[in-house]
């Protein structure tokens, strides 16, 4: 049974105290087609902002005879990747990335089984420092005071800012964020010529002993600089198909080698005449853990990683945002707009910095005033190399095909049957009418939400056919 979610007590809560419900959910519980709005927020699985479209779609055979018709309106989900705009597309978008992320580490989805046998690291590269900020430093399992002198506690809103704001160097920071995608491609180029210099070989001969592939995710630090966490897999020549990756390529060596080719990546900015060249390159901080395979129990209770628990994590950090500024939920519209955002000064001074760089010419194809919501990071939260395994894309084509094969059954219509759908739906408007629609949308939210965690559904992993 499903537990009732936070919603619903709430609402009951207020009925009880009242002795009414609240007046404008009682107006949208009491409206006569109330069954079929509420059965088009379920569908949308309580989308919080879903796109409203209106038309209809009929299902045809090669000869034209109609099978199935639907016409009316519908919700369709908004599909957005953060929890702090939607968790119901959040929670969706981080199981297909939890499966995507785990296929190329254990097989399945197109990827063969074999990939569980090929050497995979998860490495992470983070930003240099630009200035010393307020943090819990650790020592022997213990919280250590702070350079300021203080004991911090793990909610303290300092925490990630900087000691001493005048000499922070937050033009050194955004410019840093605007090049991150730029770093990671040299970087991955210096890996590539770094293992051929280790095997004997030239780099151009590398692809024909093996290949590197890999799937990175960009996690927000609270000081609102990135960084990346990567699973970077060993394949042979032919990619995870075909023959085994060298031997010669050990742990030990993958290990060495991403961290020498991260020390060795420089990026120089344009030159500007109010900040002249500015010298970009990864911080001296680069980890490289082992990731084992989920069979067994060892892996498991050892701390270490393997590849379900590397899977959840980087479909958790996939759906994040800048975290405690969550300044990804606001689009910059002018320099006034940011004193006006409910986040900390330091924050402030990012989007600030962002938008003066944005306004100089030698930084126009920074577009960094289009981007100082996200702190002058441009780059994508989760990019994959093209053989690391499935696609988002595949992945949906499989679950469409899926329900389709269930309504080929509903309807009794045989599998060598050739269907066409035929659409015609156009937008009528975005989001909910009023406040009270959008409550009573976040209880089915937390309702969808319960059911798939009691049907392992969640971002761990479970569930039938990745649905």
């Amino acid at each position: 049974m499903v537990a009732a979610p936070a919603g619903f007590g709430e609402m009951v809560a207020a009925f009880s105290e009242s002795g009414t419900l609240d007046p404008a959910l009682a107006h949208v519980l009491a409206r006569s087609n109330f069954d079929t709005w509420a059965g088009k927020v379920k569908a949308a699985r309580g989308c919080a902002k879903p796109v409203r479209m209106a038309g209809g779609s009929t299902v045809v055979d090669s000869s034209g005879k109609v099978f199935a018709e639907l016409s009316g309106s519908v919700f369709v989900p908004c599909k957005n990747r953060r929890a702090s705009v939607c968790e119901s597309c959040s929670a969706h978008y981080a199981h297909d990335t939890f499966h995507l992320i785990r296929a190329g580490m254990a097989g399945g989805k197109g990827v063969p089984e074999t990939v569980t046998g090929h050497l995979r690291v998860l490495a992470t590269l983070t930003a240099p420092s630009f200035g010393k900020v307020h943090s819990r430093p650790f020592r022997n399992g213990h919280v250590r005071r702070c350079s300021c002198g203080e004991l911090h506690s793990q909610y303290d809103d300092v925490l990630g800012t900087p000691l001493d704001p005048e000499t922070y160097d937050y033009v050194g920071s955004v410019l840093w964020q605007a090049h991150a995608g730029e770093l990671w491609r040299r970087f991955t180029i210096a890996v590539g010529r770094k293992l051929a210099r280790a095997l004997g070989i030239r780099p151009a001969e590398l692809r024909e002993v093996m290949r590197l592939s890999y799937a990175k995710v960009a996690e927000y630090q609270r000081r609102g600089l990135i960084h990346f966490h990567a699973v970077v897999r060993v394949d042979g020549p032919e990619g995870p198909d075909g023959p085994p990756p060298p031997a010669a390529v050990t742990d030990d060596l993958l290990t060495a080698v991403i961290q020498a080719a991260a020390a060795s990546v420089i990026v120089r900015t344009p030159e500007s005449p109010a900040v002249g060249v500015v010298k970009l390159s990864w911080g001296e901080q680069v980890d490289v853990e082992p990731i084992a395979a989920s069979e067994g129990t060892s892996e498991d209770s050892d701390g270490g990683w393997h590849d379900r628990r590397v899977a959840g994590y980087v479909a958790k950090y996939a759906t994040k945002g800048t975290r405690l500024t969550e300044g990804s939920d606001y689009r910059i519209r002018s320099a006034e707009h940011i004193e006006q955002l409910p986040i900390t000064e330091h924050h402030k001074q990012l989007m600030r910095t962002a938008w003066r760089l944005g306004g100089l010419p030698e930084y126009r194809e920074l577009n960094l005033r289009k981007w100082a919501h996200m702190l002058g990071f441009r780059g994508h939260f989760l990019t994959k190399s093209r053989r690391y395994s499935t696609t988002f894309g595949q992945i949906r084509r499989t679950r469409a095909e899926y329900r389709l094969d269930e309504q080929r059954e509903a309807l009794g219509i045989a599998d060598t049957e050739v269907l066409t759908v035929v659409n015609d739906w156009s937008m009528t408007g975005i989001g909910y009418h009023n406040d009270a629609e959008r409550r009573l949308a976040a209880v089915f939210a937390e309702l969808h939400l319960a059911r798939r965690k009691l049907d392992g559904q969640d971002d761990d992993g479970g569930g039938p056919h990745g649905r």
